[in-house]
């Protein structure tokens, strides 16, 4: 018997032959549409060889190898394998996916898994590469404070915090997946960008259990709690109320962005509207409670950190509204109503357009109150990239070309805070 499945450049199951279906136990109607190729194979498998297989495909027209698979019962299959790229269009035309030739062989097939795999399967499953969010408006409140040179900064406070905040956000991500999972939301995504939007999909990838995200997430929350105890019974009796309370809140709006019986995520703007305040004025705040050893309320600093998170929030709630897009129609059958599923991917263009306005005008204002001419610097980038990627987003809303705008957006909050701590700290 010989497999054959074609998928398409994100791995969605096109076709698949009669064998196929006597092989891995699907029938065609499970999987057509609906799954991706990456079912078939255990997760660190996936992670650590997959991309290397289709690389080789693209690059010299054929990947052949062996490894095993694991049928709908979980059993192992050891198998031949000979994958080919595919042109729809034919091949003076873009490439449009892969073709998998599978054949079952009586070696058993092992396939050693390196360490680096086994830590990038950590990264996976807590999605750490996106902490960029929170952790650089963190950056930004140290670089602020570093560049008037207040002497009230505690460096082993900020030191503290950034690990509080990292913990904090990795068990967020993991509840979240969790929380997706178990209502369904991310097993009827078959739209999402791989790596981009849609969760970890460790849970799919048999990364991790169910159980043992729940598990997870609870031990990291604990963590990042204790580090909160810990930085709580540091700072003086001036700042304790107000930051346990921003602690508290977004601990609050961070679990029940997903998590019932708020689901924040599910109530048309309110899930985007946590995001705004968890990573923007909260966040930003937060900080400055915790390594500001004076009266941070009272201060000049309290407003001015205020100023910071404002375009900061607006920015990481861009990445939040244009990641719904390829998840919208998933996200709309499980009850997942974001602004995108209330308004349509054509209107969200505008609300996207609007952020990214809202966001230029609160950096401008920002420079005006801190008095300081290099925030124009940030400003202007935020304006000139912002409107290059919403000129993408124009066109390409509705294709899966529309990747390439939520890698960027990412990568504007990312370079706009980058910047806006380079300014604070040499524009003073």
């Amino acid at each position: 018997m010989k497999s054959v499945i074609t998928c398409d450049m994100e791995g969605i199951i096109e076709t698949m032959n009669t064998d196929a279906e006597k092989i891995f136990g699907y029938k065609k109607e499970e999987l057509i549409g609906k799954k991706r190729v990456s079912l078939f194979s255990p997760g660190e498998i996936v992670l650590q060889n997959v991309e290397g297989w289709l690389n080789t495909a693209v690059k010299l027209g054929e990947y052949k190898g062996e490894t095993y698979f694991l049928n709908k019962n979980g059993e192992k299959i050891n198998a031949k394998i000979r994958i080919t790229p595919t042109f729809a269009n034919g091949k003076d035309n873009p490439q449009t996916g892969y073709c998998g030739v599978t054949e079952i062989i009586e070696k058993d097939v092992k396939v050693p898994i390196n360490l680096s795999t086994k830590l990038i399967k950590g990264l996976a499953i807590t999605r750490m590469p996106f902490t960029s969010a929170s952790l650089l408006p963190v950056f930004v409140v140290g670089a602020y404070f570093a560049g008037v040179g207040d002497s009230l900064f505690s460096i082993p406070l900020f030191i503290l915090t950034i690990f509080g905040i990292l913990i904090a956000h990795l068990g967020i991500n993991v509840f979240n997946d969790y929380f997706d999972v178990k209502d369904g939301t991310d097993e009827a995504n078959a739209e999402y960008f791989q790596q981009i939007s849609g969760g970890s999909r460790a849970i799919e990838l048999g990364l991790i259990t169910l159980s043992g995200t729940k598990k997870l997430g609870l031990i990291l929350l604990i963590i990042a709690m204790g580090i909160g105890g810990i930085i709580l019974s540091e700072i003086n009796s001036f700042n304790f109320s107000g930051a346990l309370q921003i602690a508290l809140a977004g601990l609050f709006l961070g679990y029940f962005y997903t998590a019932r019986p708020l689901r924040l995520v599910a109530r048309r703007g309110l899930g985007e509207l946590a995001i705004f305040l968890s990573f923007g004025p909260l966040l930003t705040l937060g900080v400055g409670y915790a390594i500001f050893n004076g009266d941070f309320i009272n201060s000049v600093h309290y407003m001015n950190c205020l100023l910071l998170g404002i375009p900061l929030g607006l920015l990481t709630t861009n990445i939040l509204l244009i990641n719904e897009f390829p998840d919208m129609k998933s996200d709309a059958e499980t009850g997942k109503n974001h602004l995108v599923v209330t308004f349509g991917k054509k209107a969200s263009r505008w609300i996207y357009l609007l952020f990214l306005i809202l966001a230029v005008g609160s950096s401008f204002y920002m420079y005006q109150e801190l008095n300081n001419t290099s925030l124009l610097i940030p400003t202007i980038f935020c304006l000139l990239f912002g409107l290059y990627i919403f000129k993408h987003i124009l066109t390409h809303y509705e294709l899966r070309s529309l990747a390439n705008a939520n890698w960027k957006t990412i990568g504007l909050q990312a370079i706009y805070s980058i910047i806006l701590c380079i300014c604070l700290i040499l524009g003073f």
